[in-house]
């Protein structure tokens, strides 16, 4: 069972956000004594999410978790957004898919950089996406 020890909301509407969120993130790592790779990690991951919030539904709000299980702490961030969702997310999933101009490495970079990753998306509504790193 996870535990929420505290909770810090990120409203993410405008580019400067971005680095604010960042800081914020950096500085909740540093408090839990998460090492600087798994930070860097947490910290690229949460990016790319940010930055997609930005491009494809103008914003949104990114919650910043300390969590608990047992003896272990994390950090686990849930991003929400009333975007237009994503009609297909097991292929938006795929490295290399992009409906922009981009890579198309962003979310599955994402989740190949945390613990735990989730997507939940309905078209005309928004997504959610929560992704978990332990300190370890």
């Amino acid at each position: 069972m996870i535990l929420s020890l505290s909770k810090d909301s990120v409203s993410i509407q405008r580019e400067q956000d971005v680095v604010l969120f960042r800081n914020r993130l950096k500085e909740v790592a540093v408090k839990i004594k998460m090492g600087l790779l798994n930070q860097t990690r947490l910290i690229t991951a949460s990016s790319e999410i940010v930055r997609n919030m930005l491009r494809y539904a103008d914003g949104g709000i990114g919650l910043i978790e300390v969590v608990s299980r047992g003896r272990d702490n994390g950090i686990r961030i849930t991003f929400t957004d009333q975007g237009p969702g994503i009609a297909d997310i097991s292929l938006a999933m795929r490295d290399g898919y992009s409906t922009g101009k981009s890579l198309g490495l962003g979310l599955p970079g994402s989740k190949r950089l945390v613990d735990e990753f989730d997507i939940k998306s309905k078209m005309g509504e928004g997504t959610i996406v929560m992704l978990l790193k332990w300190t370890r």
